[in-house]
């Protein structure tokens, strides 16, 4: 098991991209070698050579300020903007966790810290054909445990408990939950972050504010949550 972590949500689009940029800014910034990872990425743009460019791998290039190779971040690069299952029926190249395994391992070997990006929610299907392959899949082959992002808004007091007890009962190791487009100071987001904490039995590790630059919490706290057999 690497020094790393997975960051998973509680749905699409609510900030993990984001969150795991300002991850990895913070390790990068204490010194620490980190890579990031997505085994499947969707949704991409091609560049004037017509080559498929990893959107979120470039955004957390760019947000973080690592100088990894693009071209190591992410092993399937689709650009039909759906599900991994269903992008690769569409273009073809569908994932081999294998090749998943052996791009991450060679990052492992690189890097002191490889911070790891899911695709969609917990409930994504990554392969669906002859082979069936989920994200929780891809977590089990990677022998990481998880942070789980959500919106701080309405409603992210049953999608993070659903994410958790879904996770648990799939045998995830879960090391705390971070919320997104918070408001210091909402009595309902508080009450939200206090409600996740007693519902779950989970910590939330970080409240990140809309355009925050920085993530509140110290480098040598996510060491901890990132390392072999660590935690908080």
């Amino acid at each position: 098991m690497h020094n790393g972590i997975f960051v998973t949500g509680t749905g699409t689009d609510i900030g993990k991209t984001y969150v795991t940029a300002l991850l990895i800014k913070k390790l990068h910034e204490a010194g620490c070698g980190t890579a990031y990872f997505k085994a499947a990425v969707s949704g991409n743009e091609r560049d004037e050579n017509g080559s498929l460019i990893p959107g979120d791998a470039a955004y957390v290039k760019t947000i973080s300020g690592i100088s990894q190779p693009l071209d190591t971040m992410c092993p399937y690069i689709y650009e039909t903007a759906v599900s991994p299952h269903l992008a690769s029926k569409i273009e073809g190249d569908p994932v081999e966790l294998e090749k998943v395994r052996a791009c991450y391992e060679r990052l492992c070997r690189e890097y002191e810290y490889v911070i790891c990006e899911g695709s969609g929610g917990i409930v994504c299907p990554i392969r669906f054909d002859s082979k069936t392959i989920m994200l929780e899949d891809i977590i089990k082959s990677l022998g990481l445990p998880t942070i789980i992002v959500a919106d701080a808004g309405l409603g992210t007091i049953n999608g993070v408990v659903l994410t958790c007890e879904y996770m648990k009962s799939h045998g995830l190791v879960i090391r705390g939950l971070i919320l997104n487009n918070f408001h210091k100071g909402s009595i309902m987001e508080e009450d939200n972050k206090l409600m996740c904490e007693k519902l779950t039995g989970l910590p939330v590790i970080a409240c990140v504010s809309e355009n925050d630059t920085d993530i509140d919490i110290s480098a040598e706290e996510l060491k901890r949550i990132c390392s072999r057999g660590g935690g908080i």
